[in-house]
C-alpha cells in the first residue's frame, strides 16, 4: 500500500508546477521583454560608440588632411568645408581662424571667431578665448566697442584676464591716453596670476612710456626681498 503522504506531497507538488506554468503563461513576458531591451540598449551603445568614434577618426583625417596643404588659402578653404558648429568641431573652427587670419582674410577669422564667442555649445573658457582673439584681430572695432568688451573680459576670476587688460592697456595708447594704459600695465604687474611673459611685456612697454616699473618682480619675490 503506498504511502499517503507521499501521495499528498506529489499532488502539492503537481498543484505547484501548475501554478508556475499558469504563472509564466501569464506574465512570462516580462522578463523576456527585460532581456531584449537589455540586450537591444547595450547593442545600441556599442554601435553608437562606434558611429561617433568612427566620426572622430573621420574628422581627425580630414583636419590633417586640411593642414597638409602648402598655402593658407588652402588650408582655410579645406577647414571651411569641413567646419561644423558646437564644441564638437570647435579645434576645427579654431584652426579654421587661425588659417584665415594667416592668410590675411582677416574679417573672415573675425566671423569665425565671433561665431564661436556666440555658440552656447561651446564652453565658456573657450568662447572667452575666441572674443578675445576676435577683439586683438579686429582692428576696424570702435575703440569704445573694444574697451566694452574687454572690461568685461578681465573681470575678476576671468580665464584670460590678465590678457584682456593688457589689450585694453593698447587701446588706452592708441587714443593716446598714456595714464589710463600706465594704469592697467601697474595692474597687471601686481597681479598675483599675470605670468612671467606677460609681466615682461608690461615691463618692457612702461619703460618705453617713461616709466620704471619698480614692480615688476613677481609679488612673491617682492614680499621676501622686504622681509
Amino acid at each position: 500500500m503506498s504511502n499517503p503522504d507521499s501521495f499528498i506531497d506529489e499532488v502539492s507538488e503537481e498543484v505547484r508546477r501548475e501554478r508556475l506554468f499558469r504563472l509564466m503563461r501569464r506574465y512570462g513576458w516580462i522578463p523576456l521583454t527585460a532581456v531584449v531591451l537589455i540586450v537591444g540598449g547595450a547593442a545600441a551603445w556599442e554601435w553608437r560608440e562606434s558611429q561617433a568614434e568612427a566620426a572622430a577618426q573621420a574628422r581627425g583625417d580630414a583636419i590633417l588632411a586640411a593642414l597638409s596643404t602648402s598655402a593658407p588659402e588652402a588650408r582655410a578653404a579645406a577647414l571651411a568645408e569641413i567646419a561644423g558648429e558646437g564644441e564638437a568641431d570647435l579645434v576645427t573652427r579654431l584652426a579654421l581662424a587661425a588659417e584665415q587670419q594667416a592668410a590675411g582674410e582677416t574679417q573672415a577669422a573675425i566671423g569665425t571667431l565671433d561665431a564661436i564667442a556666440g555658440d552656447g555649445e561651446v564652453p565658456e573658457l573657450y568662447r572667452d578665448l575666441a572674443a578675445l582673439k576676435a577683439l586683438m584681430i579686429d582692428s576696424d572695432r570702435a575703440p569704445e566697442e573694444k574697451l566694452m568688451a574687454l572690461e568685461a573680459l578681465s573681470a575678476p576670476g576671468a580665464a584670460y584676464a590678465p590678457l584682456a587688460r593688457e589689450q585694453i592697456a593698447l587701446v588706452h595708447l592708441s587714443q593716446g591716453d598714456t595714464e589710463a594704459a600706465l594704469e592697467q600695465l601697474r595692474a597687471l604687474l601686481e597681479a598675483a596670476e599675470t605670468t612671467a611673459g606677460l609681466r615682461d611685456r608690461a615691463a618692457s612697454l612702461m619703460v618705453a612710456l617713461g616709466e620704471t616699473p619698480e614692480a615688476a618682480v613677481a609679488p612673491d619675490a617682492a614680499a621676501i626681498a622686504g622681509q
